[in-house]
């Protein structure tokens, strides 16, 4: 039976306090580096545990804090990518409402690892409540000594900023979010250089998510041997999975890492809605092509979903029903990347446009032969020819709407009306 690990305070009464953290362990492992583990030291145990990052492109997390230079005449970031604002994606949140001094411990690992005094943690503006109890923790935090000069006696020093953003979804782009830190508008950079070089006020930054993080306190504390035992050898560790759609238990879900998708969705989530029948799934946030019911027994991690055609991406699963219609799915995932296009690179900014209007189009009963044709063209020149990967989810994902679901987008145009209505 597993037993939850990122979120075993979630459901526990004042989780989000200081002495019930404390109880459970907490902050152990932050005084065991300091106490005995040089940054190096600290580095290499995270390599060793193969910790993927947890907010959609799967680094290995050691690897990405090796990049840092060892040496140089700048200050070295800590930035905690917290925007969430995949839909479908509400794992982070709940760890910052109700256990939020996990964040702050995995931050301050994760700093002292990389040589780092200062971490902004950039998160949703919408996210009140977070805000409001990460402010709390790290007030808590500080006046223990957990946070500010001379950390638990040490020669450490640490501080944690809360910058909020202001509702772009493009801000959840590494270096985008890096733009909108500084005070400019964000759009995405051009790599290289790469975050670990040239970052934050082009000095060495790190950027790693909220799952990430609050991942690197309980490798510290079990050992890299425990996170790789839990789920397959090249995407180990405990897993969030957000749940929503049309599904009998939507929630958040934490399981090894390589679950089938049919299991998560029909043994943990309930399976579908009384008197209906899964259609389709879209496993990782609507970035991540939507995999068709029969594909369904497929391991929840990178490589295996990558193998299907598809991508684990925030782990955001949306389960699609049969009284769904595809081609209304396809449109407003579409509308909804169309609207947050920052408008910097023309395939995605011009691109999108034209296939949202091809797909009202459709959707409106309002299609014409070669339609289908031509939103396969448009993705091609999106797919690929962008500055960051805004561009390449839509395209991606509207592409395996076509492919799987093709009889529906016909329909529509031959019978010149949505079958579903």
């Amino acid at each position: 039976m597993f037993e939850p690990v990122l979120l075993k305070n979630v459901d526990v009464r004042d989780g989000h306090l200081l002495p019930t953290y404390e109880a459970g362990g907490g902050y152990q492992a932050l005084a065991k580096v300091l106490r005995q583990d040089t940054p190096d030291e600290v580095i290499d145990l995270v390599k060793q545990s193969n910790l993927r990052g947890r907010g959609g492109a799967g680094f290995p997390t050691g690897m990405k804090w090796s990049f840092v230079p060892k040496r140089v005449d700048k200050p070295k970031y800590l930035c905690c990518n917290a925007d969430e604002g995949e839909p479908g994606t509400f794992k982070d949140r709940i760890i910052m409402e109700r256990d939020p001094h996990q964040l702050i411990e995995g931050l301050a690992v994760s700093a002292y690892a990389i040589g780092a005094e200062i971490a902004y943690v950039y998160i949703r503006g919408e996210y009140v409540t977070a805000i409001r109890r990460l402010e709390q923790a790290i007030a808590e935090a500080s006046s223990k000594g957990y946070l500010g000069t001379r950390i638990l006696g040490s020669d450490f020093n640490f501080t944690v900023h809360i910058h909020r953003g202001a509702g772009a979804y493009i801000c959840g782009e590494e270096t985008a979010m890096l733009e909108s830190l500084e005070g400019k508008r964000a759009q995405p950079r051009l790599k290289p250089p790469f975050p670990a070089v040239a970052g934050l006020y082009a000095s060495p930054t790190v950027i790693n998510n909220v799952e990430t993080l609050v991942c690197v306190p309980h490798i510290v504390v079990r050992g890299a041997d425990w996170f790789r035992g839990i789920g397959p050898d090249r995407s180990p560790g405990p897993k969030l999975y957000c749940l929503s759609g049309q599904v009998r238990k939507p929630g958040l879900y934490e399981l090894p890492m390589g679950i089938s998708l049919r299991e998560l969705v029909e043994e943990h989530a309930g399976g579908p809605l009384p008197g209906h029948k899964i259609k389709a799934v879209i496993p990782g946030g609507v970035s991540a092509p939507v995999i068709p019911e029969r594909g369904m027994d497929v391991g929840m991690d990178f490589d295996s979903l990558a193998a299907a055609g598809s991508m684990l991406g925030s782990a955001g699963v949306i389960v699609i029903d049969d009284a769904t219609c595809m081609v209304k799915v396809a449109t407003r995932i579409i509308e909804f990347f169309h609207h947050e296009s920052c408008g910097k690179c023309t395939p995605c900014r011009e691109g999108l446009n034209w296939v949202v209007k091809v797909l009202r189009r459709i959707e409106a009963g309002e299609g014409a032969p070669g339609d289908l044709e031509q939103l396969e063209k448009l993705c091609k020149g999106i797919f690929g020819n962008t500055f960051c990967a805004l561009g390449d989810g839509a395209a991606m994902g509207l592409r395996a709407a076509l492919v799987h679901f093709r009889d529906e987008f016909s329909a529509h145009i031959e019978e010149r009306r949505c079958p579903f209505h």
